[in-house]
């Protein structure tokens, strides 16, 4: 028998198939799915490999397989939805297979994986009345020994190293015993459980409001027809999404079934998985996300393929949890860019559950107060059931929104980060103490560095950026490569000491925050605070429980988070995202605007919202005063059409990097030209844009550019690219390919 096998490798030459010869001792044994290790080309050790067909011959003189691993890992199901994302996201097949095993299996060597946690425990062999017998006729005389005993059989089974720390035992003592027919010591697997810090307290279902009793009915009978079908919950901030999920999750338990709830920010995932606790339980949950160990992951896979758990909460990646009897899945802030991968293979996860929700004929619900314009775009084209929430759930009022015009401070003489109003603001709600929100998404202290005499800018020596002051380490960071260097003291460039930190970072923020409320007490919530594991819940506790009085954070403060005492939110510049050079700019600032301001006033108290920007008539801006999904809508789409951009149509971004220059200008020049070529012969109905550099034009060490295509995107898109990719690779020079990686990802989040 002839395995067809895809090696384990992102060389774009290599996604192809190969025939092996399947050894007659493992014909049982290696299946379709399976994930063998086999000898390729001069390679010393077996590479890894996935068999993707078996056949009864080949055409060619083949090689044997080395070896399997012993557990199938993959099924035909899982195998068409690896095809199906290889074609759509211009990858390597075994790229997007690995996404689909489980946590820790992709080492190249076998026997290196993650494996189950196994622990030594110890328990008693003989009756309780039998023993007490013996210890009675001083049959058992050894003190240290019946201390042993008594400890197993008020306790029972117990691990060796419990039973040393709590009854002072030792190990010595438990051999003997076990040579004596006493006690037996054996290996048991346990799970690493993410839950063991959590105390929760059980809640019950809360009474819905009209608008979510009606949206859970549309959504259940969907799931009791077992109908393929998209709802978008759209609800403002604080109308109870959340409570409607949670009913949909029981109703789906209640008949057997799985479901999955996808968040966004990893800082989400513990507020979320609190809820469901208390709800739930922890026997029925797996949690998945990238702050986990790979150990806990692993069990929580494991414990999801079992089908013991049930509902399965985490981030982008759950998509591929393996659920049991799948009946439901939920996209919540549907609206963010963490859905979308910027690493291969660039899988958008709302597309990947849209796959598997037509595939298990199930209901797919995404949710937000600020849905992305795309998704909206097709709930008014009916392809998706609009559900609207337009009220908070506990009757609470949505915040009042006032904007500072900074130029108007600067007139003033303020060049404080904190405007005149928000300080007044903070003060007052200091003195009645409330909790106060400040966002500004920038971290470090200061966001370049200057030399005042010659002009010169601190830039990070891998990429095209400028470095970031972080003022805690003293150091000068890179947030794209992660490069640091120390600070400067003289300019490389001129020699002056005249050097100053210009821009503003959540740091500096705080440590203004200090100096002007000194008594407050103040906590930080960025990249920089939160690499510690669990590290955002502590945050998050600390503000929620310890009652700190202001929480200054990125955008991780300012989706889905309830805070009952939070009543002012201040956002430090508004126009931060405005000036990125993105056709998504104005969407981003009006959803994250609106996020924020959706922070305060989610109890009894009123929330004030105050947004400091040097663009007080920008539409986004306004229409987020006045949280104004609606007109926002409109006026954005009527751009996006006049400019065909999505939804109108779907963007193309296929980049051209390397470390040489001329090797990117000849592939960029010559693709340009075998796709213009290809369109204007078969006349295609696409756009093609000239190459160029990109907006940050080199990140670690790679020199970056790029071509845009615009066109409605479906299969024979997405052959013509491949097709004009390996034309250009035939018709240039090995060298030049060589060194360079051609990268194509459809739809990217980010532009830059």
């Amino acid at each position: 028998m002839i395995a067809e096998v895809v090696i384990n490798r992102n060389v774009k030459k290599l996604n192809k198939t190969f025939d092996y010869q399947i050894p007659e001792e493992l014909q049982d044994q290696i299946l379709i799915g399976s994930r063998v290790f086999v000898p390729f080309g001069n390679q010393k050790e077996p590479e890894e490999g996935f068999v993707v067909g078996i056949k009864e011959t080949t055409r060619f003189q083949v090689k044997t397989i080395c070896s399997v691993e012993g557990n199938r890992f993959l099924n035909q199901e899982d195998l068409e939805l690896a095809k199906w994302m290889e074609k759509r996201y211009f990858c390597n097949l075994a790229d997007c297979m690995k996404l689909l095993l489980p946590p820790g299996v992709t080492t190249k060597e076998i026997g290196n994986r993650v494996k189950e946690k196994n622990l030594k425990f110890v328990r008693l062999n003989k009756e309780t009345e039998e023993l007490e017998e013996e210890i009675k006729n001083r049959i058992l005389k050894s003190e240290k020994q019946i201390q042993l005993i008594r400890f197993l059989m008020e306790n029972g089974e117990t691990l060796i190293t419990e039973v040393e720390e709590l009854s002072g035992v030792s190990r010595a003592v438990m051999k003997t015993l076990e040579k004596n027919g006493y006690v037996t010591i054996f290996e048991k697997q346990v799970e690493r459980n993410p839950f063991l810090h959590k105390v929760v307290q059980k809640t019950g279902n809360l009474p819905l409001t009209e608008e979510q009793q009606n949206a859970f009915r549309q959504i259940a009978d969907a799931m009791d027809d077992c109908f393929f079908s998209e709802f978008l919950l759209e609800g403002v901030t604080g109308s109870g999404k959340t409570e409607v999920y949670l009913q949909l999750i029981q109703k789906c338990l209640q008949e057997g079934k799985s479901s999955i709830l996808l968040v966004p920010e990893i800082s989400l995932t513990p507020q979320t998985v609190d809820r469901f606790l208390a709800r739930f339980g922890e026997e029925k949950i797996a949690v998945l996300h990238s702050k986990l160990s790979i150990g806990e992951r692993y069990d929580s896979w494991n414990k999801i393929k079992q089908g013991r758990a049930q509902i399965i909460i985490g981030a982008r990646s759950a998509i591929f949890a393996p659920a049991q009897n799948l009946g439901l899945i939920i996209i919540d802030e549907e609206h963010d860019d963490s859905y979308k991968s910027e690493m291969t293979p660039r899988y958008q996860a709302k597309e990947v559950a849209r796959y598997l929700a037509r595939r298990e004929n199930i209901p797919l619900v995404y949710g937000s107060a600020t849905p992305a314009l795309e998704t909206r775009y097709r709930a008014q084209k009916e392809e998706i059931c609009l559900l609207k929430l337009t009220k908070r759930a506990n009757q609470a009022s949505m915040p009042k929104v006032e904007i500072v015009d900074l130029r108007q401070e600067l007139a003033r003489g303020n060049h404080s980060m904190l405007s005149q109003r928000l300080f007044e603001e903070m003060q007052e709600n200091l003195e009645r103490k409330k909790q106060t929100i400040l966002f500004l998404n920038r971290r470090g202290f200061s966001t370049f560095v200057m030399c005042r005499d010659c002009g010169y800018t601190a830039k990070c020596k891998n990429c095209d950026i400028s470095l970031t002051y972080h003022r805690k380490e003293e150091k000068l960071k890179c947030h794209y490569c992660g490069y640091e260097t120390n600070l400067l003291q003289v300019c490389p460039e001129c020699k002056s000491k005249n050097i100053r930190y210009f821009g503003t970072g959540t740091q500096k923020l705080e440590e203004e925050i200090q100096k002007r409320f000194p008594g407050a007490r103040t906590i930080r919530m960025d990249i920089d605070t939160v690499t510690k594991k669990n590290s955002h819940e502590e945050i998050l506790n600390k503000f929620r429980e310890e009652h700190f009085d202001i929480l200054i954070g990125t955008q991780m403060v300012v989706k889905g988070h309830h805070f009952p005492d939070v009543t002012l939110v201040g956002v430090i510049a508004a126009d931060s995202n405005l000036n990125m050079g993105d056709f998504r700019a104005t969407e981003k600032t009006f959803q994250i605007l609106t996020q924020v301001a959706g922070r305060a006033g989610r109890e009894k108290e009123p929330g004030r919202v105050i947004i400091q920007t040097y663009n007080p008539d920008n539409f986004s801006i306004q229409c987020a005063k006045e949280q104004d999904y609606d007109v926002f809508y409109q006026t954005e789409m009527e751009l996006r059409k006049q400019l065909k951009n999505p939804p109108f149509c779907d963007i193309i971004v296929i980049g051209i990097h390397s470390e040489n220059l001329e090797y990117v200008q000849k592939v960029s020049q010559k693709l340009y030209q075998v796709m213009k070529k290809q369109i204007q012969t078969e006349n295609l109905p696409v756009i093609l844009y000239s190459p160029l550099p990109a907006p940050v034009d080199r990140i670690k060490n790679k020199i970056r550019w790029r071509m845009l295509l615009k066109c409605k995107f479906e299969d024979w898109v997405a052959d013509f690219i491949n097709q004009s990719i390996q034309i250009c690779e035939q018709e240039l020079k090995q060298k030049d390919l060589q060194k360079t990686n051609i990268v194509v990802d459809l739809n990217p989040t980010n532009m830059m």
